[in-house]
């Protein structure tokens, strides 16, 4: 019998949507984000423990030793790949936030059951302004990478085959949920949000059919909670030990940051590195009445439209449930921070897919928010591309936080602008007590300006704050300067007594040493230098010169 010619079955679009609706978020996310690729360290990125010179020679053990071996482990990865090139600490981070918007589209079709939405919302997440801190800003690897595995996680959970999650989804959603309490505390939350899954959707029963799930999970949440209340305690930007800031001054305080979040959310203007937010001392300063009573209003709302508006209510309780840890009662010395936005954006994409499924208009209406967002983000990261101009930015919508004119002065003076620099610390001076840091860059910038003398004085204003190796260090660099030989030599001996491992000490009693034409002191003195600090490129140079000698 002759067979018949089949004829090749080719993929339904659908199918193939499978594919390329992935490919092109990620695409879009690096075409947006493209300007910050190669942007340099900013902020706290300086002080991430990878920037230390011992870092080099570390291994791994030690780098995954901390809270956050999980973040830490990405960190290492990106070092062994690049060093300090900051090209692929920004890769992996939008690599991560466009797999964090692909998940985030996942979970809204599901819940919504409907692909546009989950689409639009995926999109919507991605090329949203508000998110831009959280994968421009290296150090917010902490946000990005617990997003991915709590997102991936709770999508695990969703896409079950059936009500009753079996062992292998629950061993499954429990290693993600590990992944991101490794990588930052927060994901604590996740136990929390299944919880309220169940409540708003499972009609065959949340606890009871999930048992599999929730006993260990809780369990895990619970140890977790513990661990997180240790590391509060020792925290000194975090926790309940600051006696300036208190759980009911920063409840009130995050009452009204709360709706700040929103706002940037509907209107993603103004956005700022560092919001200068003023704390509420009581539930009547600053007006901190109004925006409780405006979240229990909403919150009493959502209760009562639970049946009408289901993906709203549901997503308005996600929203607040997920950015708790942040804003509460748990004081944390930074009170608004576009970051901590991130996540708790899940529960604003739920309230937007329940709005925009309402509103009778063609589905090509809402692609207009999204290119006009898409547009904003490339801008916003042009401004991450360059840290003068970040800090300017922020500095013209909080001229006087200190912290704010600090960056710019410290960004000025990378940028060899030293005069300008000098300035700037001095205002920066001037809107706080003495602060050491303000004024050894202080000193700097006024030395590099070709001011020995002021950069002396405030050198040792810098001193009588605290007896350190670098403001000893400082001081007789520039003793020497004014060849005050012997006045250079012995404060350096003080720095070296102080910190026997502050490289720059060396380096400069190495240097006064070849002025004094003590060759041998010299080259020992650069080569303690660069035992210390193999990447200290100056002590090299000097003993190069000492060498000619």
């Amino acid at each position: 019998m002759k067979k018949s010619k089949q004829t090749p079955v080719e993929n339904p679009p659908a199918q193939h949507l499978t594919w390329l609706l992935p490919a092109a978020a990620i695409l879009l996310a690096y075409i947006l984000y493209a300007p910050s690729l190669s942007g340099p360290f900013v902020y706290d990125d300086q002080y991430l423990p990878f920037r230390m010179a011992a870092y080099d020679h570390v291994p791994f053990s030690a780098w995954i030793a901390g809270v956050r071996p999980m973040l830490m482990a990405s960190f290492w990865a990106n070092f062994q790949v690049s060093g300090l090139d900051t090209t692929s600490y920004h890769v992996v981070n939008v690599l991560l936030h466009a797999l964090n918007a692909i998940l985030l589209g996942f979970a809204v079709k599901r819940l919504a059951n409907a692909d546009w939405l989950g689409a639009f919302t995926g999109a919507l997440f991605l090329v949203h302004p508000l998110n831009t801190e959280a994968v421009s800003y290296v150090a917010s690897r902490s946000e990005n990478l617990t997003v991915f595995f709590f997102f991936a996680a709770f999508v695990l959970f969703l896409y079950r085959k059936t009500a009753a999650i079996n062992f292998a989804t629950s061993a499954g959603v429990l290693v993600l949920f590990g992944a991101a309490c490794l990588s930052k505390e927060y994901a604590v939350t996740l136990p929390a949000l299944l919880l309220l899954t169940d409540l708003y959707f499972n009609k065959d029963g949340g606890f009871k059919a999930n048992w599999r799930l929730y006993v260990p999970i809780l369990i895990a949440a619970v140890a977790g909670g513990f661990f997180v209340l240790n590391v509060l305690k020792a925290s000194d930007t975090a926790g309940f030990g600051m006696k300036d800031l208190t759980p009911a001054d920063y409840f009130f305080t995050q009452c009204r940051a709360i709706w700040i979040y929103v706002a940037k959310f509907v209107v993603p203007i103004s956005l700022n590195v560092d919001h200068d937010f003023p704390i509420s001392r009581g539930p009547f300063d600053h007006g901190a009445i109004f925006g409780l009573v405006a979240l229990l209003g909403v919150s009493a709302a959502a209760l009562v439209y639970r049946k009408q508006l289901p993906l709203a209510s549901y997503g308005w309780f996600v929203f607040l449930l997920l950015l708790a840890p942040t804003s509460s009662f748990v004081p944390i010395r930074d009170v608004l921070v576009e970051r901590r936005a991130y996540l708790p954006s899940l529960g604003l994409m739920l309230i937007t897919a329940e709005a925009i499924r309402r509103i009778k208009v063609h589905k090509a209406v809402f692609v207009l928010p999204l290119v006009l967002f898409a547009a904003m983000t490339y801008q916003r990261n042009q401004l991450w591309a360059e840290p003068l101009a970040l800090w300017r930015n922020a500095a013209e919508n909080s001229p006087n936080k200190w912290r704010v004119q600090f960056q710019v002065a410290d960004a000025l003076y990378r940028n060899g602008e030293c005069p300008a620099a000098a300035a700037v610390f001095e205002k920066t001076h001037a809107l706080d007590k003495p602060d050491y840091r303000v004024l050894i860059n202080w000193a700097n910038a006024l030395d590099c300006a070709g001011q020995p003398q002021p950069a002396m004085e405030r050198a040792q204003q810098a001193l009588a704050i605290e007896k350190s190796a670098q403001a000893y260090a400082l001081i007789g660099m520039l003793h020497a300067k004014q060849n005050h030989s012997q006045e250079a030599l012995d404060t350096l001996n003080q720095a070296i007594a102080v910190d026997g491992n502050f490289d720059p000490a060396y380096f400069y009693r190495g240097n006064v040493y070849l002025m004094l034409n003590d060759s041998a002191r010299a080259i020992a003195d650069y080569q303690r230098a660069l035992a210390i600090n193999p990447k200290n490129e100056q002590a090299a140079r000097g003993l190069s010169r000492a060498n000619r000698r």
